[in-house]
């Protein structure tokens, strides 16, 4: 019986497809490979065809996004009764124990529903993510993205959020929670999946043993204002379903500062128009959204004040602007107070 699918989002990679099918073929522990494909123009789906074809495709008739490249894959495992999924990017290579170490972790830690990978650059010398942190400003950020890879974070393992790059998910989860919500399309759909993991009562965890190598951005870099679009629109929705109402206003007052900034800066790197379509997008998708709040924070299973302990009371490590903001503000207010 298998009990791990990895599913691998595709939308014209077939230059990377290889070296990643390769990497998961080699695997220490074997699995089901499925390839979603979100009707991709350069020939992927034909190369897998002929030179994987022992890999399963599933055949989108449109580019459905991250999600939509994924969920399909998800969805498929849960109908079999397998124990884990992994979702993998199609621009990354996995070391030959990668699977075996998550596994194994899932297999000895049932409180857990989510293993995170550490991923690295291409090169392996520097980090891309060791598992993701929410904070009170609202903002996700990967932890030590851009850091050279000298161990820093291999012995802090419990997380708040895994990257969707390279993470497994136990599917007795997924069946509880549901799959990555489709509204996010790209980006952030994997704090939030791992955010209501959290609220269920399950845990996040890193295993540094588990390393995969990825070419970042190798899809949305090909897209002018892709990310830019991307973040305005689900970074409102991120917060806004699932911060609990306790916390909804001292999290949301921090994170509109930052939306504007980021918004203007925008303007700056001439891609105001994607911030200004993903914000009215977004505004929307939050009307949309009150009633999966609802059901989320009616279901939750932990306090308000486990959530406010494990997010990280301070900004990101990269909002330089944000924390001179911050500073400016610090000593106008101790001025005052003297």
């Amino acid at each position: 019986m298998t009990e791990v699918v990895v599913v691998i989002p595709n939308l014209n990679g077939k230059a990377d497809l290889k070296a990643c099918l390769d990497s998961v073929h080699a695997q220490s522990v074997s699995a089901k490979i499925v390839v979603v494909d979100n009707a991709s123009k350069d020939g992927s789906v034909k190369f897998i065809k002929k030179h994987y074809p022992t890999v399963e495709l599933l055949i989108n008739d449109r580019n459905e996004g991250y999600t939509g490249g994924v969920n399909p894959g998800m969805q498929q495992a849960i109908d079999e009764n397998v124990t884990y999924v992994v979702p993998f990017n199609n621009d990354a290579v996995a070391d030959k124990d990668w699977l075996k170490h998550l596994k194994h972790y899932l297999d000895t830690h049932p409180k857990y529903g989510i293993a995170a990978s550490k991923v690295l650059d291409a090169r392996g010398t520097h980090i891309d993510s060791t598992g993701d942190q929410f904070t009170v400003w609202g903002l996700p950020y990967p932890r030590g993205r851009g850091e050279t890879d000298v161990n820093k974070y291999d012995d802090d393992t419990e997380i708040f959020a895994a990257s969707g790059a390279a993470s497994m998910y136990r599917v007795a989860m997924l069946k509880e929670i549901g799959l990555l919500d489709q509204d996010f399309f790209a980006y952030y759909e994997d704090v939030d999946i791992s955010f209501r993991a959290q609220l269920a009562g399950w845990k996040v965890a890193f295993v540094p043993e588990a390393v995969v190598y990825h070419n970042t951005g190798a899809t949305s870099s090909k897209i002018k204002g892709f990310t830019t679009y991307q973040t305005m629109k689900n970074q409102p929705l991120l917060l806004y379903k699932n911060v609990p109402r306790k916390y909804l206003w001292r999290i949301g007052w921090r994170f509109t500062i930052a939306h504007v900034l980021f918004f203007l800066k925008a303007f700056t790197r001439k891609q105001g128009w994607a911030a200004f379509t993903g914000d009215m997008k977004g505004t929307e998708l939050l009307f949309a959204a009150r009633r999966q709040r609802k059901i989320i924070q009616r279901e939750k299973k932990v306090s308000d004040e486990y959530i406010w302990n494990i997010i990280t009371h301070d900004l990101p490590p990269n909002a330089y602007a944000l924390r001179k903001l911050r500073n400016r503000w610090r000593k106008m207010t101790f001025r005052k107070a003297i």
